[in-house]
């Protein structure tokens, strides 16, 4: 289980290529795409996804009995994670040659873990058509590392180990390579490096590519370790890891009767404010939309009855109680990695948990055989909120907060349990079930 999702987090390489092998994997157990722009045609026990904006994506099995008597069974979790984009016109030309980019932080990663690793890119690009309203879209990942952020020598700033602020735009632009006049007379010609080497990838002309959104990303592997192979590292586990967890109950559960709903937001990240994001009707329209069309003589109470009778599980990973910084951690509610899952609470409501969504989890766990923690913030510590919180303000609807416990969270090398993965796709199939 561990090496599948080692290899899917090695290949989600961003949100768009995460969308994509989440696609894979659904096409491959039988579910059929569903586009919003098209009239549905849906049936009690059909396979259905749909996707959004290229960024996020929604599956569903419909049960066999009525939505507005069992409710949809919800799993939550997001494709995004923080990193840097690359911002249009990104070459910037220096002395004797040599290239960086100029690039743009995605939400809030610890910035100094990127120093000196080899980088690729991926995302999407944007081609020209026949019809300038729907252009063609092409997901891509050039998969070779070509660029590194390199730190400055130590002798010109000795005091760097005593703390070391960072600016996006002067310290942490990536060097590509180093060319010749020529070349780069070529590279402006044909629309920048950026274009070249993302038109070389596809095999095709740089200068049919009308705009591109790409990120960088490390490329080292992931991989498992500790001296019991308990813990593994990897970029990009917050959220993936839940995502994955969400995507493997899906498709591990035979039930028939309930209707099992998996919802990967994109944007979580940067405060889910897309069209895409947690805080968009996207979800809700959907469910809407699966109400009336499975539900004869439909009314539109079917649908309030299908969410009161709802519950979702926002699953975004949680932070795990650190050896070295007890002090940062409540004294009786922190998370221990290989303790199981964590249930996220806060008094002033920053997380959608409440007495009934923290029960309703702790039955489910007890129910799978998986042990379950809780997460609380210290007191003098403000919390951040996650989706299921804002997905409340668009849908009135049961739930709980949650996620597996993990250090480092938005380095560019997070760390989790390998157990607790096991433990997370254990109770999202219960809760499937």
């Amino acid at each position: 289980m561990i090496n599948r999702l080692l290899n899917w987090l090695d290949a989600s390489t961003c949100n768009v290529m995460a969308v994509e092998t989440i696609k894979k994997e659904l096409d491959k157990a039988g579910f059929t795409e569903l586009r919003q722009t098209d009239k549905w045609e849906i049936r009690k026990g059909g396979k259905y996804y749909v996707t959004k904006n290229g960024t996020a994506i929604f599956a569903f099995i419909l049960g066999a009995e009525p939505v507005a008597e069992q409710g949809f069974r919800i799993i939550s979790a997001h494709s995004d994670s923080p990193c840097f984009k690359i911002k249009p016109n990104a070459e910037i030309y220096g002395d004797g040659g040599l290239v960086t980019l100029n690039v743009e932080k995605y939400g809030g990663g610890i910035l100094y873990t990127w120093f000196d690793r080899p980088l690729s890119m991926s995302g999407r690009v944007v081609l020209r058509s026949i019809d300038p309203l729907k252009p063609t879209i092409v997901p891509v990942d050039i998969e070779k590392p070509f660029a590194t952020i390199p730190h400055l020598a130590i002798h010109f700033n000795r005091a760097v180990n005593e703390g070391n602020a960072l600016s996006v735009q002067k310290d942490m632009k990536p060097v590509v390579g180093r060319f010749s006049k020529e070349e780069i007379e070529d590279f402006k010609a044909k629309g920048g490096i950026v274009r070249v080497l993302v038109a070389e990838h596809l095999g095709i002309d740089p200068l049919d590519i009308l705009e591109y959104e790409l990120n960088l990303y490390p490329v080292e592997k992931s991989a498992v370790l500790g001296v019991h192979n308990e813990f593994f590292q990897s970029a990009r586990i917050d959220d993936l890891s839940m995502a994955y967890a969400a995507l493997e109950a899906l498709l591990e559960v035979n039930d028939d009767k309930a209707t099992r709903v998996m919802a990967i937001f994109d944007n979580e990240e940067t405060g889910s404010g897309t069209k895409q994001g947690a805080a968009s009707p996207v979800l809700r329209d959907m469910l809407e939309r699966i109400t009336r069309l499975v539900t004869p003589d439909y009314e539109q109470q079917d649908f309030f009855r299908a969410l009161a009778n709802s519950f979702m599980i926002s699953a975004d990973d949680a932070h795990g109680w650190h050896p070295n910084y007890s002090e940062k951690y409540d004294p009786t509610n922190h998370a221990i990695l290989g303790g199981g899952p964590a249930i996220k609470i806060n008094a002033n409501c920053k997380y959608m948990t409440d007495a009934d969504g923290s029960a309703v989890f702790q039955a489910l766990c007890e129910k799978a055989g998986v042990p379950c923690q809780y997460f609380v913030n210290h007191s003098d510590v403000l919390g951040g909120s996650t989706l299921g919180n804002i997905l409340t303000g668009q849908m009135d609807i049961r739930g709980v907060d949650m996620g597996n416990p993990i250090w480092a969270m938005h380095s560019a090398r997070e760390m989790a349990s390998v157990k607790d993965h096991e433990y997370a796709v254990k109770v999202f199939a219960e809760f499937y079930k």
